[in-house]
């Protein structure tokens, strides 16, 4: 039985400032919320002087949005605030409600760690307000965070940062403070990412620009890793835990690979896929151990299925769907976990083709524009400027595609995914989704009748 993957975008939305990441909101009561957070460098003026301008000026501004992604003609998002700030180098929501309200965690290039609490006033709009913040130390860009609490574990909460010194900072939230536990110099260079082990979150991991993957027992202290990896052969930026299943994580590098690796092994990865562009951003399936999301900087954003290289058949990650509307680094990429309807039936007149790969059309992307907001919503015109269906934007099948599901009942099928994804320099953020379903069977035509 084929399987048929298509791509649709359904927003995209002007950041103005260099857009790096994007995160939904993972507590189910708020699966709308979703952050976006900017960076851009600022360029000194002409009056300045000359130790004002070679001080670098990194202004930033969040974003907070409400997402209705209904099937309509209205885009599904909604700004609801925006707050500037120092540069953002990445956003977590921690993945447990504290004093029963989300919290999102920030890395600043002022080298803090801010947490905003999400409130709604009593007219009932979201929004985010400052509630707790730590400084890394001096002269430091915070470059990375993750929160302990990957597996929904409330106890013990705590958040890992990396920052541009090379260093690693693990800090505990109490009930009214953030509090660094203990600092060290993990890398060379800057190190690039950070992230807890969600099923021992005494363990960390961290990656850098000296081109290394190290592993950390925070019972056994700071003062040697419990492994160094130089498998990836340039900077590491990318670690995710995998929160449905034990042992498994991902890493990805400025080398253009993702590695799959066993946490019990750490001496040889389980599969490598070439992924053509430096990989920023990993994130496992909020629900679907087997599906990873990429975000590869210089090529597109794509969906891994890893099920073989998990079960530890050595072979590559096979790309079940790509984005490539964007058109710069492809930096922040996130699933949402609310659910999506599945009616998006094809054109009787013209069935979907089964694909795989790149979201390509002989159309033209006509942008509609829904001023003042700077938002605006895309779709396909062919030359005379006629509506080219979304359902023409597939590719026919190239190679087999593997199943993702894995329960017995995995003819009847399907899933619709809702994603963010932003680029840097274009500063766009899209909002998409990804359907994944069994290709109906044609039925077959029934026999002239017999004069």
């Amino acid at each position: 039985m084929g399987w048929q993957s298509r791509t649709r975008t359904l927003q995209v939305f002007d950041t103005e400032l260099s857009a790096d990441t994007v995160e939904w909101c993972p507590l189910p009561q708020w699966s709308h919320v979703l952050a976006c957070g900017t960076y851009q460098l600022q360029k000194g003026d002409d009056k300045q002087t000359a130790e004002e301008s070679t001080a670098p000026n990194r202004i930033g501004r969040l974003y907070l949005f409400h997402c209705n992604p209904q099937p309509s003609f209205i885009p599904p998002l909604t700004e609801t605030q925006r707050i500037d700030t120092p540069a953002i180098l990445d956003l977590k929501w921690c993945h447990v409600p504290i004093s029963e309200r989300p919290l999102l965690g920030m890395a600043t290039a002022s080298g803090e760690i801010q947490l905003y609490k999400l409130m709604e006033p009593q007219q009932g709009t979201c929004g985010l307000e400052c509630e707790l913040r730590a400084e890394l130390g001096p002269d430091r860009l915070a470059l990375s965070l993750d929160w302990s609490t990957g597996r929904g574990e409330s106890s013990d909460v705590r958040v890992v940062s990396s920052d541009s010194t090379g260093s690693l900072t693990v800090l505990s939230l109490g009930e009214a403070s953030l509090t660094a536990l203990c600092q060290w110099k993990a890398h060379d260079f800057e190190a690039w990412i950070s992230a807890f082990s969600y099923w021992d979150t005494q363990i960390v991991y961290s990656g850098g620009d000296d081109c290394k993957l190290k592993g950390w027992d925070l019972r056994m202290g700071s003062s040697s890793p419990t492994f160094t990896s130089k498998r990836h052969t340039m900077g590491v930026c990318s670690i995710h835990s995998n929160p449905h299943r034990e042992h498994i994580l991902a890493t990805g590098s400025y080398d253009e690979n993702v590695l799959l690796w066993d946490e019990r092994n750490m001496k040889q990865p389980l599969s490598e896929t070439a992924v053509g562009g430096g990989v920023w951003r990993l994130k496992w399936h909020p629900s679907q151990e087997h599906l990873l999301l990429a975000a590869c900087m210089h090529n597109d954003f794509h969906i891994l299925h890893c099920q073989k290289a998990m079960e530890g058949q050595d072979a590559p990650c096979p790309v079940l769907a790509s984005y490539i509307l964007h058109n710069s680094l492809a930096y922040g990429a996130d699933w949402s976990r609310l659910p999506l309807s599945n009616s998006m039936p094809p054109s009787p007149q013209e069935p979907p083709q089964t694909s795989i790969g790149l979201t390509q059309s002989t159309g033209h992307l006509r942008i509609q524009y829904e001023s003042p907001t700077a938002s605006f919503d895309t779709s396909l015109e062919d030359d005379s400027g006629q509506y080219i269906p979304d359902h023409t934007c597939l590719l026919p099948e190239k190679s087999p595609v593997p199943d993702p599901f894995t329960s017995p009942d995995r003819d009847a099928q399907s899933l619709s995914c809702l994603m963010a994804t932003c680029s840097f320099y274009d500063h766009m953020m899209h909002v998409w989704r990804w359907d994944w379903s069994p290709e109906k069977e044609k039925m077959p035509s029934e026999p002239a009748p017999s004069s």
